[in-house]
């Protein structure tokens, strides 16, 4: 997926998203209202705190609503609590925490996940959707959500949705105006194989970090750049140590909503069913929200001293050409992420 200012295919259809969330929750609506015919009688209320990585993007903007949501058709009995930018520890802590009850939702991008299980990272292959509408599309898919949302089932997650945080855009402290600027570059990378590789095949050397280190790494000079999204680097200022933005738009960045699911368990019917159909919803509906977001990232970007390249349209097309197969493959020697890419890939070209 490229996109540019002058060059973008997102899809601003506010209407129509509403619509496709309304559609999911009515599908959800038949457990719900099996809870409610149960009368639960316990109005017990229950703390969800929600924790991310991130602040001032979509991802935060979901975490919001899901939050105003939860708490609206709970009456009140859920009260979320929403903490941003790494409050409650690094990424590898926040999973944890979620994994055993201390937190009770992580929203996070998929890949971060990968300890977890490998099927995490599916999302992160290069070249699966081509706009942001399309990846929202795909994050929308049955088949697909079926996957992305059974992953860690077993290991204390119970997954709620799915969908796309931003196109992906490399932050450099010297720019890369041409492919053969990738060449000799340390970059940091999502815990990933598909990105990693990726990075390996333009010759530059991937560095797997999250995003608490990725600010003193660059000013310490331990990595030259680092993959990720704008709607990241503007909000949380990253122009104070690297001024270039190379908008390559691959890989998609999505993210996952996880709950915890020591803490879902605790929850009477009717509430697990407000967090499964609530979860789903938001996700979908936060598309045209998304979009503005992105839009005033770029904007807040370029006010603030930094730059957006784009990558000649020809060496854009070799790049895409040259990541084309990593999907496949990573996926070929391992069973369960090759059948987890076989889905995407359907459901990817369903949806685009």
């Amino acid at each position: 997926m490229h996109v540019t200012r002058r060059n973008r295919t997102f899809n601003r259809r506010p209407a129509a998203y509403f619509a496709l969330a309304m559609a999911l929750a009515a599908l959800l609506a038949p457990a719900a209202a099996g809870a409610q015919d149960g009368k639960s009688q316990d109005s017990k209320s229950y703390v969800m705190k929600i924790t991310l990585p991130t602040i001032g993007d979509p991802s935060h903007q979901y975490a919001k609503n899901f939050a105003a949501a939860v708490e609206r058709d709970s009456g009140g009995r859920i009260k979320a609590e929403i903490y941003t930018a790494s409050q409650l520890g690094s990424i590898p802590r926040q999973i944890e925490g979620t994994q055993f009850g201390a937190i009770q939702c992580a929203v996070i991008p998929p890949e971060f996940f990968v300890g977890v299980d490998e099927r995490f990272e599916v999302l992160a292959a290069p070249g699966l959707v081509d706009s942001m509408a399309h990846a929202q599309r795909l994050a929308a898919d049955p088949a697909m959500l079926k996957v992305m949302l059974g992953l860690g089932a077993d290991k204390g997650l119970h997954g709620v949705g799915v969908f796309m945080n931003g196109p992906s855009s490399l932050l450099s402290k010297a720019a890369i105006r041409h492919l053969p600027d990738f060449k000799g570059r340390k970059i940091r990378v999502l815990a990933s194989q598909f990105q990693t590789t990726a990075m390996d095949r333009l010759g530059a050397t991937p560095v797997a970090m999250t995003l608490g280190d990725v600010m003193p790494a660059l000013q310490q000079g331990t990595i030259d750049g680092a993959i990720g999204g704008i709607v990241v680097w503007s909000p949380m200022h990253f122009q104070d140590s690297a001024k270039f933005i190379t908008e390559t738009g691959q890989p998609a960045i999505f993210a996952v909503s996880e709950i915890s699911k020591k803490w879902y368990d605790t929850l009477p019917a009717d509430l697990q069913a407000i967090i499964d159909r609530d979860g789903a919803a938001e996700a979908v509906a936060l598309s045209p929200q998304a979009d503005a977001i992105i839009d005033k990232s770029r904007k807040a970007w370029v006010d603030g001293g930094g730059e957006l390249i784009s990558l000649p349209a020809a060496e854009q097309a070799a790049m895409m050409q040259t990541l084309s197969s990593v999907g496949a493959d990573v996926s070929k020697t391992k069973p369960a992420l090759g059948e987890a890419y076989r889905i995407a890939t359907e459901a990817a070209q369903r949806t685009r």
